[in-house]
């Protein structure tokens, strides 16, 4: 079997795949209602949040156009773009009003006055990608919603592969709009995704030309139904497994999660170090390094294929870089119920194959074991 160790879609426990086996019900039945009720609940703790918190069928893209198309009506909207999903903020920003991108060469750090000055200029929305996998990296949200507050704009955080293993107090740091994805760091199948939304969102969204399937004043008509419903049929299986999921982060604790989080993130970044390899991002004093996925520079000696293959025939698929990045960079996940034995046997992998090719120092697991305790 395969150790998936990509930025997601991300391994799955057994509990969440025999959830999915279960009979089918009827989405408009108490029974699915009990289920909705009980993932929002949840979701709230996870979120940090008082805010309503809807589940749509749909990835992760879809709670990005959503969250922008029920705010935005050709208004200005200031996309912070260093990676992949920035730049797919940015191109959905365009569908639906006028983008105003603060763009830097992927995996380099926001700077803060550039978002001051673009809100200077009256835009009443802005996004970020909170935790930007394509490159590593952990962009400074809660810097940013105080920025967006200050000028009174929106606020929208992608946090689909954050929420769930990183610390981001929605309500705390003033998130209006946050989206979480189900096959990240909740560590359930793809195809969910999970909004807040915030009193100050909801007195734009009342003003805006909605879309049809993602209009979240439907979504909040049919959750105050005497049964709770979702507007349109949801992915009933996948609701099965997000419910089990839940459970099964509750059951964890939030910050017992955060911490398994950052601890698995740090030893394959201490690996990485002593294995001589180097970290992509460019950083600053306000952005860090992932904790659900890290970013590696191609050592000189090995392609982007062989690197790839030569982990996958011994057991682990690991990622390449996206866009610009392909052959120049890996990627290792390390998000959802990933452990010290998962990183550890990727970290011991990853010197066996670039050993093969002269490459590295043959420290990397003895550097992780430090960080991990073992």
């Amino acid at each position: 079997m395969t150790l998936l160790m990509i930025p997601g879609p991300v391994a799955l426990h057994q509990r969440v795949l025999n959830a999915m086996a279960k009979p089918m019900i009827n989405h408009r039945s108490k029974e699915f209602a009990n289920i909705y009720e009980e993932c929002v609940s949840i979701l709230k703790d996870v979120f940090h949040t008082k805010n309503d918190i809807f589940i749509l069928s749909g990835s992760g893209t879809s709670g990005m156009e959503a969250a922008v198309s029920n705010v935005v009506d050709g208004d200005d909207v200031i996309t912070t773009v260093n990676g992949k999903f920035g730049a797919r903020f940015k191109k959905i920003a365009e569908l639906y009003g006028n983008a105003i991108p603060v763009e830097y060469r992927w995996g380099n750090s926001v700077e803060l006055d550039d978002i001051k000055k673009a809100l200077e200029n009256g835009a009443k929305v802005v996004t970020m990608v909170h935790n930007e996998t394509s490159v590593g990296i952990l962009n400074p949200a809660k810097e940013v919603a105080a920025l967006a507050k200050k000028y009174d704009a929106l606020f929208i955080m992608d946090g689909i592969s954050s929420i769930g293993g990183v610390d981001a107090p929605i309500d705390k740091w003033g998130v209006d709009i946050a989206i979480a994805g189900s096959q990240k760091c909740l560590a359930a199948p793809p195809g969910l995704v999970a909004i807040s939304v915030s009193e100050k969102a909801w007195k734009r969204i009342e003003e805006t030309r909605a879309p049809y399937y993602l209009d979240m004043k439907e979504y909040r008509r049919y959750a105050n139904k005497e049964v709770t419903q979702t507007p349109y049929t949801p992915a009933i299986p996948l609701f099965f497994a997000l419910q089990e999921a839940l459970r099964m982060l509750r059951e964890e604790g939030m910050q017992e999660r955060i911490k398994r989080h950052r601890r698995c993130a740090e030893a394959v970044r201490k690996a990485m170090e002593a294995m001589g390899l180097e970290l992509f991002p460019c950083l600053n004093e306000i952005s860090r390094h992932s904790n659900t996925v890290t970013a590696v520079n191609m050592p000189e000696g090995i392609t982007d294929k062989q690197l790839r293959d030569g982990m996958r025939e011994k057991g682990v698929l690991i990622a390449g870089g996206q866009g610009h990045l392909a052959g120049k960079i890996f990627r290792i996940g390390h998000m959802g119920i990933i452990s010290a034995k998962e990183v550890l046997l990727t970290i011991e992998a990853l010197e066996s194959v670039l050993a093969e090719h002269g490459i590295g120092t043959g420290e990397g697991v003895a550097a992780a074991e430090q960080v991990l305790k073992i």
